[in-house]
């Protein structure tokens, strides 16, 4: 299977890049083919709601979606891996997702897997509430066949994040699709 992960956070070598690696890890190890396209970095624009693209594409803005949107295509997969930021995913995501606009009809009929990878340093039981019914509305909208999340509460640093459980449930997670 061919796997995409979409990492979100700015910080290139954060908890969010450890859980997404230990999940890259564990899917190449059950034999999966895996991509990470570092998003945060992408120069992407959000959407102007212009919708000339008629939700099919494609998008008349030129910049690096374009990449990003071909990558989608191609994956059997996609992996939201984002930090949790005002108990949401970061804006370097949300403006890749809000440009799914121009996708939005090929990747409904892909019937793609999808995962959420996510780091917060706040460990509170309702922590991840809200990006949690934002993945699973995504989810159910995009048709995807969610294979599992793992939300690390109390993963503020990178040293808190290796000495959880959730490198260890992320590679799990990618080695058990």
């Amino acid at each position: 299977m061919k796997i995409l992960i979409l990492m979100g956070s700015p910080n290139p070598k954060g908890s969010t890049f450890l859980l997404a690696d230990a999940f890259r890890q564990g899917a190449q190890d059950g034999g999966h083919e895996v991509h990470m396209i570092d998003v945060a970095q992408a120069r992407v624009s959000p959407c102007g709601g212009c919708v000339a693209c008629g939700y099919d594409g494609p998008c008349v803005r030129q910049d690096d979606m374009a990449r990003i949107g071909a990558a989608i295509l191609e994956a059997d997969m996609l992996v939201l891996a984002t930090p949790l930021y005002y108990y949401g995913m970061s804006a370097q995501l949300k403006t890749v997702i809000d440009r799914f606009c121009a996708l939005n009809g090929r990747i409904q009929r892909k019937h793609m897997k999808s995962a959420l990878l996510s780091a917060a340093w706040n460990a509170d039981s309702w922590t991840f509430d809200a990006l949690e019914a934002h993945y699973r509305t995504l989810v159910r909208y995009l048709n995807f066949q969610d294979q599992g999340m793992v939300l690390g509460r109390g993963c503020g640093m990178p040293s808190m994040t290796r000495a959880s459980i959730y490198p260890k449930q992320a590679r799990q997670l990618g080695k058990n699709l």
